[in-house]
């Protein structure tokens, strides 16, 4: 249950922490457009100590972000490839429940079909030969079959069997009718 609200926040961050790089590689793109204006403005001034060391501090700053716009793009790679393994992972996890929900339905069915075969066959036998093997099943299987087969036939075979144990199949019964709603 909780890997399924696990994904989609996974995916969200992904999503974000991209947007977010994106939004600060314009900001570095703007960054380095005007890095080249700021070299013809030197043209003239290499005589003044503080130009030259401007422009030195522009061209450090100007190679620092463009490996910080490489480091990023790396990053967003990884982002991208990241998300498509997510992407792919969950395809697969929601193939993987819907194969379990219809097998397990199936086996649901199969159970019931069972179930209503058995209580056919009680059904059709006397009331006191019922209740003698109901009585050596486990309480809850029996209970289910006494919910299961006519009223008629289950009254009488629980009229058959001993106080204590129609007691406990009672209380069974009466507690899978509850869990049921």
């Amino acid at each position: 249950m909780w890997r399924r609200r696990l994904l989609p926040i996974l995916g969200t961050a992904f999503v974000l922490m991209g947007g977010v790089q994106v939004a600060a590689m314009v900001d570095l793109s703007a960054a380095q457009a005007a890095a080249p204006a700021t070299a013809g403005l030197l043209a003239g001034c290499t005589d003044i100590p503080e130009a030259v060391a401007l422009s030195d501090l522009l061209a450090s700053r100007s190679a620092a972000i463009t490996r910080y716009q490489q480091e990023l793009d790396k990053k967003k790679a990884e982002i991208a490839l990241a998300e498509g393994t997510l992407t792919s992972k969950l395809r697969q996890l929601k193939a993987v429940r819907d194969a379990g929900t219809g097998h397990n339905s199936e086996i649901k069915r199969e159970v019931s079909d069972d179930i209503d075969r058995l209580v056919g066959v009680y059904d059709a036998m006397k009331p006191r030969d019922a209740a003698a093997v109901l009585a050596n099943l486990p309480p809850d299987f029996a209970a289910e079959i006494l919910m299961r087969v006519d009223p008629g036939t289950g009254a009488q075979i629980l009229a058959s069997v001993e106080p204590a144990q129609a007691a406990i199949l009672t209380t069974h019964m009466g507690a899978r009718r509850v869990r049921s709603n």
